[in-house]
């Protein structure tokens, strides 16, 4: 009989010892004001004293701020006065107000010229600075009128002199401000005055003449010398130098109209009146003052009175 092999029993594998890890610590979590203080310029403490309600504001703040830098609100108001446009707020009439002596068509165009013709759009404050930019203009307003009309009502500048600077005619305000230039053979009735930078005396002229103004009709000119006095020329002829400053030059005018007055100066052949020092009126005659009147000065007597 043959004998059958009992099969061997393989050793069971050794278990390995396990190690048990501890669980690893979580991070501590920093409180929010630590937080808060990497982003915000702010320290800490202030954070956590000042409260959350400060933080919010600050937030706040930053999100607007970023919205205006992103022309977020414009765009939306933008948006919201071309939808005002559509339902019938457009600008289709421009009344002007206020124009005597200047053009209306350049007000038309300026008041025409907007990238929106909705009325919420239409840039009331940029209308008004270009209409006042015109040599005409004094000041301006804009307004609206609902639901279709822009008002353009405009002050003009009054002219009250002309002024002859390097052989051109302007009309000059009291101011001195330039409006136009004026042809020789349409001056309007008002004094001339000559000189560089009498412009800007045109109202210094007005409160001398003021003194005098019996004087004003028999006016032909006046020229500003040296930047510092005035010489009057009359339409019978005659010059009449003045000193400087203005109560000076006032009272020596105030002077010359009384003895005009009393003694009939203007008229009678005279040259020149020199009031230029105080205390002393010097008159100038031409020998032949009717046979030669474009004579010189130096060739003229001299009395002093």
């Amino acid at each position: 009989m043959s004998q059958t092999r009992k099969p061997r029993r393989t050793a069971a594998p050794k278990k390995r010892a396990t190690v048990k890890r501890k669980p690893a610590r979580k991070a501590q979590r920093q409180p929010m004001s630590a937080q808060l203080a990497t982003v915000l310029p702010m320290q800490e403490d202030t954070i956590r004293r000042t409260g959350g309600w400060m933080v919010i504001a600050l937030l706040a703040t930053l999100v607007i701020g970023a919205a205006m830098i992103l022309r977020l609100p414009q765009l939306a108001a933008w948006q919201l006065g071309e939808g005002v446009g559509r339902l019938g707020f457009t600008v289709e009439r421009v009344e002007i107000q206020g124009i005597d002596q200047m053009e209306r068509l350049p007000v038309y165009a300026v008041a025409l010229d907007q990238p929106s013709m909705a009325m919420p759009n239409v840039d009331i404050a940029a209308i008004r600075a270009r209409v006042e930019a015109f040599q005409w203009v004094q000041s301006a307003r804009v307004t609206r009128r609902l639901p279709d009309t822009l008002v353009v009502s405009i002050t003009e500048r009054t002219p009250t002199a002309i002024w002859q600077h390097d052989q051109t005619l302007y009309l000059v305000d009291s101011e001195g401000e330039v409006l136009e230039e004026v042809a020789l053979d349409a001056m309007p009735d008002l004094p001339l005055i000559i000189g560089p930078a009498a412009n800007r005396q045109v109202a210094s002229f007005e409160l001398l003449m003021d003194r005098a103004p019996a004087l004003r009709p028999m006016l032909s000119g006046a020229t500003w010398v040296g930047n510092r006095r005035w010489d009057l020329r009359f339409q019978s002829g005659e010059t009449l130098a003045l000193p400087e400053g203005e109560e000076d030059a006032g009272r020596a005018l105030l002077n010359f109209a009384r003895m005009d007055s009393q003694n009939g100066l203007l008229g009678e052949g005279f040259r020149r009146f020199d009031m230029r020092v105080p205390d002393r009126f010097v008159v100038r005659v031409a020998r032949e003052a009717e046979a030669a009147p474009a004579q010189s000065d130096d060739s003229a007597d001299s009395d002093t009175i």
